[in-house]
This record gives structure tokens, sequence and C-alpha cells, in this order.
């Protein structure tokens, strides 16, 4: 299938954490919108039931490789596999992510602290790290890098120390990507998200603590919706970029959080 610079048609995308929640529905927008999409996640399994179940739903191209973001030998690993199947990538979605129990700062652990800061903050960075090597040296040069900030990156919940700071952190990263990839047509953009309506958030319609010390519910949005902002950001030409997005149910609370 012959490139598209303004489309998604030829265009090779990876997306970690790609087998379920939102890494799942942006997949499964980017299929949609022409691309051919690499999955990416620790359980291969589970991996290659996404894979199957979302050729099945688009009709498009999905590959399945499994990789542990925050070990630089497995990332190397992945970027060799789509360097060798398919010869460039022109969009890295670094979505894989985990969360900590909602204990209180004192009683989170060293082995707690480490594993989020791995998947959250350095699995974005070796993700980046290789997504630029390729994106330098391939023809058409360029492509975009999609983080995940949350919107974590922009005002915690209580009992969110690793989380929170991983994500601030991603903001800084994406910033710092932006920066860096200019020179190469680089683009790298952030969206930070709020209750979509997947697995990891299907607590907040019982109710999660809020700042006040109280327990309320709140409302979520389709993943799906999430998918489309994504795809929106991979849209555009290279020249343009989205530096930041929030999309989060309407009615959540965060403008006036606390």
């Amino acid at each position: 299938m012959a490139y598209n610079q303004e489309s998604g048609k030829g265009k090779i995308a990876l997306v970690t954490g790609g087998g379920t929640g939102v890494g799942r529905a942006i997949s499964a927008a980017l299929l949609g919108a022409g691309y051919t999409v690499v999955i990416s996640g620790r359980r291969e399994d589970v991996l290659e039931d996404t894979a199957k179940a979302l050729a099945a739903e688009t009709g498009g191209k999905v590959k399945a490789i499994a990789a542990d973001v925050s070990d630089p030998q497995s990332v190397s690993g992945l970027f060799d596999a789509i360097k060798s199947e398919f010869g460039r990538l022109d969009l890295l979605v670094n979505n894989a992510g985990v969360n900590v129990p909602n204990i209180p700062m004192e009683e989170l652990t060293f082995d707690h602290w480490n594993a989020i800061v791995g998947a959250n903050l350095t699995g974005v960075f070796l993700c980046t790290q290789q997504a630029m090597k390729l994106m330098k040296a391939q023809t058409p040069r360029g492509g975009r890098i999609i983080n995940n900030g949350s919107i974590s990156a922009q005002t915690p919940r209580p009992h969110s120390a690793p989380y929170t700071a991983t994500k601030h952190a991603v903001t800084g990263l994406t910033k710092s990507t932006a920066l860096d990839g200019r020179p190469f047509d680089i683009a790298c953009g952030q969206i930070d998200i709020g209750n979509a309506g997947t697995e990891m958030t299907s607590k907040m319609s019982s109710g999660v603590l809020q700042a006040n010390g109280e327990t309320a519910s709140e409302p979520t949005i389709p993943a799906h919706h999430i998918g489309d902002a994504v795809v929106h950001m991979a849209s555009l030409p290279l020249e343009a970029n989205v530096l930041t997005m929030t999309i989060m149910a309407t009615k959540m609370p965060l403008v006036g959080r606390g």
C-alpha cells in the first residue's frame, strides 16, 4: 500500500498497552483510519486474542508483539521486529501504564514505586528513544509520538503520589521530545484522559475518594472517544501538532477538584 502523509493509509502505528482498555480503543480507531497497527503489552495471550478480535471487527491488519516497556532489551527487540517487518514507524502511542494500590504514601513500598516508574515513565522514554532513532533514519523521514498523560498530569487524586509523579514527568518528556524532534520532522503531543469507561475505571460509578475526604461516584465516557481523539491528533500533517489535549467526562470533578 502506498504511503500517504496526511491519512492513515500505508502508515504503521505502535500502541503500547494495546491489548486492553484505552489502548484497545485507540488501536481500533487507528485501524478504522487505515493504519496497520502493532499492539504491544506484557501478556502474549491477551495480545493475540485482541489482535484477532480487532482484525475481525475492523478488517485491518494487526500485529501483536509481546514486550515489557520497562526493560531496555525488550523494547529494543520490539522496535527491531517493527523495523524488520515494516521498515518504518509513523506513529507511536505511548499508552502502557500501571497504577498502585490506593493507600497512603507512607504505606507504599519501594517495589510499588519502582513498578510504576518503570511502566509509566521509563517505558515512555525507552519507546520514544527507539522511535526517534527509527523515525530519523526512515524515508520519508519523521513521524508522530503521542503520550498518554492522564488528567493526573495536571491534578492529583488522593493517595496517588507515584502515579501523579510519573504523569507530571511525562509532560516534561513530551515537551522535550517535541523540541528535540523538530529538526527531524518528529512531532510529539500528549493526551490527558479523564474517566474513560474501561475495566480500570469500573469503580467510578460505585464511588472514589475525593480531595475533601468524601467518596463520590463519577461519570465516565466511552473509550472510543479517546480513540477518535488520537486519530484526530495523528491525522494532522507533521507541520502541525496538538501539544496537549484534555479529553474528559464533561461532568467529572477535574475543574474545581477539591
